[in-house]
């Protein structure tokens, strides 16, 4: 009988070979929702499960091009993200918006600082820039203190703008009525906390070759797509693969829910490698 570590140190070196054109490897960080997996006091079987693909950090994806190490979303997991991935560099980090969720880890960029001597590069709307000026006011003040985090934020919309040699088109979608970037890379476009996406949009992400999409649940729910839509949404875009993530409990156990998908589905975890090698 496999132990849950021993599974997990099988999984952890599942890698799909894809073409990923302009870059060389995409990590999920994590692929839960804003409480993560499992929450905290529940005893449902998604959250008691020993499968390590049923235990989601709060999501966020590790984007590695031919000259830069991007990070889309610094969570509440941050820290223990590059840790648990040996991520040693640290180029970017792009926002999608500025729930807890997906900001509240940047205080940890801080080793990157220190260790590599460089200014990490924050790429966000002018919306999402004000509430990390709140949230981590002291970054920000004229009076700098040794050991505080160095950003250089960059004012991103819906204009394509560059981060190396690599070219990233910002997709927007609503989130209820928030509006959330996702980001095109070349073949790869990441989507998290949609529930609407115009037409509009929906042109900058087809020929996607792999799309990544938030399937939050079964249930209807006011701001995220629902396991149906998704699929129904991915049916849309016709990507040769297509990975749900932002996933809560509420979905169900990974290897049940991954029967009920046709073949070019498939539901994202923690760990999951995607290269083109």
């Amino acid at each position: 009988m496999f132990r849950p570590f021993l599974i997990w140190s099988i999984l952890s070196i599942i890698v799909e070979i894809l073409d990923l054109g302009h870059i060389l490897k995409i990590t999920f960080l994590g692929t839960g929702t804003s409480q993560g997996i499992p929450i905290i006091g529940c005893k449902c079987a998604v959250c008691q499960s020993a499968d390590p693909r049923n235990k989601r950090l709060r999501v966020s994806v590790l984007v590695e091009t031919r000259d830069k190490t991007i990070v889309i979303d610094s969570g509440p997991d941050f820290r223990y993200q590059m840790l648990r991935a040996k991520v040693d560099d640290l180029d970017a980090i792009i926002y999608t918006h500025e729930h807890k969720d997906h900001v509240a880890g940047l205080d940890d960029i801080r080793p990157y600082n220190y260790l590599l001597h460089k200014v990490i590069d924050i790429y966000a709307t002018e919306r999402v820039q004000a509430a990390l000026r709140k949230e981590f006011s002291y970054i920000f003040e004229d009076t700098k203190y040794h050991g505080l985090p160095q950003v250089k934020l960059h004012t991103i919309a819906l204009e394509p703008f560059n981060i190396g040699q690599t070219i990233i088109t910002p997709i927007e979608v609503l989130h209820h009525k928030l509006p959330v970037l996702g980001y095109r890379i070349g073949d790869f476009t990441y989507i998290t906390d949609a529930k609407t996406i115009s037409e509009e949009s929906i042109e900058k992400i087809k020929g996607s070759k792999i799309l990544v999409v938030n399937a939050l649940q079964k249930q209807s729910h006011i701001s995220h797509l629902t396991f149906d839509e998704a699929i129904a949404f991915a049916g849309q875009i016709g990507a040769e693969m297509t990975y749900f993530t932002h996933i809560s409990h509420n979905l169900g156990l990974h290897a049940d829910v991954e029967k009920e998908l046709p073949p070019h589905i498939r539901l994202a975890y923690d760990g999951l490698v995607i290269s083109s090698d």
